[in-house]
């Protein structure tokens, strides 16, 4: 049986499509900005959604992406960007077609570390984002 957080060989890893990463990736995402809301002492269900909004809307995420790609390495712009232009059948929800589809890079590239089991790389990230969307706010 697998466990939970068994990383992915690299095999099984490529078979995964950028939508199926962007799932995953999604839920990591949302997570780390979770905890990381929490760890900053933010208190009340209410205000830690107000604040999670602020990072997980798809124009931020889309922002996000495009300030983080010059510090990407070749293989996590491959996978970003097979994420961006996966088509997911079905429009976006309060968001443009553009910042939709790179938000989904973004979550791609964040479910593509994680299953790969790349902790470090993907606390780079994160770090980036939150300083990022905490330098806007």
């Amino acid at each position: 049986m697998e466990k939970i957080f068994d990383t992915l060989d690299g095999e099984k890893l490529n078979q995964i499509s950028p939508l199926e990463l962007a799932y995953v990736g999604d839920a990591v995402y949302e997570l780390a900005v979770r905890r990381h809301l929490v760890a900053r002492g933010i208190a009340g269900v209410n205000r830690l959604h107000r604040e999670a909004v602020k990072f997980v809307c798809a124009d931020t995420q889309a922002r996000v992406l495009r300030l983080l790609e010059p510090s990407l390495t070749e293989e996590e712009i491959r996978v970003a960007k097979r994420g961006r232009n996966a088509k997911s059948g079905h429009a976006p929800r309060g968001a443009c077609v553009v910042s939709y589809r790179q938000s989904t890079g973004l979550e791609s590239l964040v479910g593509y570390l994680f299953l790969k089991g790349a902790a470090e790389r993907l606390e780079f990230i994160m770090e980036q984002v939150f300083n990022i969307v905490e330098a806007v706010d």
